[in-house]
């Protein structure tokens, strides 16, 4: 009998094994070792603290694999993104701090303003590519539930069907420059168009961080997409490659929530590669995806 249990139980958990998607099967990742984690009681979420007053609320059930971090000073505290909006992550966050907490967002993208509704407080860049997106949407929504974008089971009581992003009200316009003080820790927003044209890095200056969103992160980092501008791009991260010597830390949206600072001037270089057409892509779907060291470019 028990030689049949063990049977079955070994059939069943090879059949799961079977179901996952290929880029499920590679996790957790080895980084996320290195990092404290935070218990939280929702599992769609995994927290980890990354420094004194920072968080990393990581949503690794999803292709995307997006991160959101609290950022929390002396007066209030900020969260840069909001994620997939699958599950409820200002809920997250009022397990984590008491403070009063305003929403900035990378750039608009589903996946980083899927729980800006649920905040009465949100920042966005002065610009109709922000108006737009923050009017809502369901279509990209739809997308990140194919099968092979799901690892895990979706939160209970999720309803699939009527996902979408929800509209949300912007109460404060954002520029280049600016910097929105928490009490203890003041945070510089810089406009890095290119991956979209409201995308924008924190940077931290005091404790060395920068925010990057989606403008770098481990792994293929996307530029495909038709509001991409890859001139705008490339201008971007020189930018933030020249902070690299007063930087400790870069802090990416998605994978891994820890980056090393001297890499920026490595993507400099990579892209610029890249454009020249000194590097052979590989191409799949349309696609094409130029592999680097530690991060790669997918492009149309």
């Amino acid at each position: 009998m028990k030689g049949i249990c063990l049977f079955l139980t070994i059939c069943l958990t090879s059949s799961l094994l079977a179901q996952q998607p290929e880029w499920c099967k590679n996790l957790p990742r080895a980084a996320y070792s290195k990092v404290e984690r935070v218990p939280v009681t929702d599992s769609w979420f995994e927290v980890y603290k990354i420094r004194p007053g920072v968080f990393a609320i990581y949503e690794p059930h999803q292709l995307e694999e997006v991160i959101s971090y609290l950022i929390v000073g002396e007066n209030k505290a900020l969260l840069f993104d909001t994620g997939m909006g699958i599950s409820n992550i200002q809920a997250v966050v009022a397990g984590l701090t008491r403070l009063p907490v305003s929403v900035v967002n990378s750039h608009t993208h589903n996946d980083h303003v899927g729980d800006n509704w649920r905040f009465s407080d949100v920042y966005g860049m002065d610009m109709d590519f922000t108006r737009t997106n923050a009017r809502g949407s369901k279509e990209d929504a739809q997308a990140e539930l194919a099968p092979d974008e799901i690892c895990g089971s979706l939160p209970g009581g999720f309803d699939a069907k009527a996902y979408a992003i929800k509209p949300f009200h912007i109460t404060h316009w954002l520029h280049d420059g600016d910097k929105i003080d928490l009490g203890g820790r003041v945070l510089q927003v810089i406009s890095v168009p290119g991956h979209t044209p409201d995308s924008i890095a924190l940077l931290d200056e005091k404790n060395g961080l920068l925010f990057t969103g989606d403008m770098f992160y481990a792994g293929p980092i996307y530029l495909y997409r038709p509001e991409t501008d890859l001139d705008a791009y490339v201008v971007s991260v020189q930018k933030m490659a020249a902070m690299a010597p007063r930087l400790t830390l870069l802090l990416p949206a998605h994978n891994v929530p820890v980056g090393d600072p001297a890499i920026l001037p490595k993507v400099v270089t990579a892209m610029q590669q890249v454009r020249r057409g000194e590097v052979k892509p590989i191409s799949k779907d349309g696609k094409h995806e130029y592999v680097f060291e530690g991060f790669s470019f997918l492009m149309r």
